[in-house]
């Protein structure tokens, strides 16, 4: 059982750097194309992530990645708060897919 939390461990890793590496590309192409759009903003989403490990992770994911930052996180309520450099949507079901459904797909398995 705990074999299989370090696999999915394991497995985080390369999809974190994957999207890192893509969201590197795009700030890289917006600093390059200054005329493309940006709307930043503070986006609420929702996590069923319950422990302070597999919270504090995805927190820190997100701030790893450019273009977004952990801002706060409502452990009681299951809310995070993010700003993200260019907003898709406010809405928090749609904005949580974007974000942080990937990442805490996996991040559930291991915490």
């Amino acid at each position: 059982m705990k074999i299989l939390k370090y696999f999915w461990l394991l497995y985080y890793i390369p999809i974190f750097i994957w999207e890192c590496l893509k969201a590197n590309l795009d700030g890289a192409f917006r600093v390059i194309h200054p005329d493309l759009p940006i709307n930043p903003g503070i986006v609420k989403v929702r996590t069923t992530l319950k422990s302070d490990m597999g919270l504090m992770i995805l927190a820190n994911t997100l701030t790893l990645k450019p273009g977004t930052i952990t801002v706060d996180v409502d452990k009681e309520n299951g809310f995070m708060y993010i700003h993200w450099a260019d907003v898709k949507s406010q809405d928090i079901d749609k904005a949580t897919e974007m974000l942080i459904k990937h990442f805490e797909d996996i991040l559930k398995r291991v915490f």
